[in-house]
């Protein structure tokens, strides 16, 4: 296959313009660092606390990008998403602030904190049943069709990639050029989009995707250079339990990112203990996919300036205290 004949659905102007539209409305989420995190790994750590973003994720810079460009009438119409949580929340919050009606697909066993949450920010909560095999995408398109709903997906949407892209925009920009950034991989929005920033603001920089062993199908796609797909991965990062990347997506990676490897829930655990105990930042486990595959070392970054994008925080607690135990 040829990468460079592939169509590019999103460019660094679609982040700047995201950026723009972003100001005073997403937080400029801080950057922390570890010295222990240092030690163990030998190299320089910069951590983007997307988990202190609003609704608690990156996803909220996606979804009130895309919101935001709606004409008027598409916005008396409302939106749909699917999504297992943080989307959900994220187009549910931006949908308040901006005064549309949304309606979310959830899958019934979603964590309960997301679906609270996702209610509480004003939006209607549309069940349906993954394990009975029911496809998420179907339920969106027919209750768009009720509705006369702009279907807002949660990772493969040009909106939607370029306004993820602002958080390593941000990043670079306060911490400057690095060797390595690593970014969790479900649908590749947020490593889309980060790549594409990494690109035209750090060109040296090597972006690194990070998914679960169970759903490595995006690393099989970039080994491949052919689309893989993976059904329902069963792993505790709910976030990444996609069943491959976008039409959208799939060529970005392949342009812009260097690799992407695996880890497996237990060393997602350890990841999360790392950063809940050292760090005292309340990470969910598909928001510890990159600190989980600096942690397990398939990457020499010794002496390299690393950055570790924490993409989530919200957390069932009760399901956090088991795997803690």
């Amino acid at each position: 296959m040829n990468d460079r004949a592939l169509p590019l659905a999103v460019t660094y102007a679609d982040v700047e313009d995201a950026a723009r539209r972003l100001e005073g409305v997403a937080h400029r989420t801080p950057v922390a660092t570890s010295r222990q995190f240092d030690a163990l790994t030998g190299c320089e750590a910069y951590f983007k606390c997307e988990n202190l973003q609003r609704m608690g994720a990156f996803k909220f810079r996606g979804a009130y990008n895309a919101l935001a460009q709606l004409d008027e009438g598409a916005r008396k119409r409302g939106v749909v998403a699917f999504s297992s949580g943080n989307h959900a929340q994220a187009v549910a919050l931006a949908g308040r602030l901006l005064g549309i009606p949304a309606a979310i697909v959830m899958p019934a066993d979603a964590p309960a904190v997301k679906v609270a949450a996702t209610r509480a920010y004003g939006a209607e909560v549309v069940f349906y049943d993954r394990a009975k095999g029911e496809d998420r995408e179907a339920v969106a398109a027919r209750v768009s069709g009720e509705k006369g709903a702009a279907v807002i997906p949660p990772f493969d949407h040009r909106d939607v990639i370029a306004g993820q892209g602002t958080a390593v925009k941000e990043l670079l920009e306060d911490v400057g050029p690095l060797d390595y950034l690593f970014v969790c991989c479900g649908g590749a929005g947020l490593l889309s989009g980060s790549a594409i920033a990494a690109s035209h603001l750090s060109p040296g920089t090597r972006v690194v995707g990070v998914e679960p062993a169970a759903g490595d199908d995006a690393a099989r796609s970039l080994r491949t250079r052919t689309l893989q797909r993976v059904e329902d991965p069963q792993t505790i990062a709910d976030g990444a339990r996609t069943p491959s990347l976008g039409a959208l997506t799939f060529p970005l990676v392949l342009r812009y990112v260097h690799d992407i490897v695996t880890v497996t829930d237990p060393q997602l655990v350890e990841a999360m203990r790392f950063l809940w105990e050292r760090m005292k930042l309340v990470v969910e486990p598909t928001g510890a996919l990159a600190t989980a595959g600096v942690l397990a070392g398939p990457i020499d970054v010794r002496d390299r300036r690393v950055g570790i994008i924490l993409s989530g925080g919200n957390v069932d607690l009760k399901a956090a205290a088991k795997l803690f135990a």
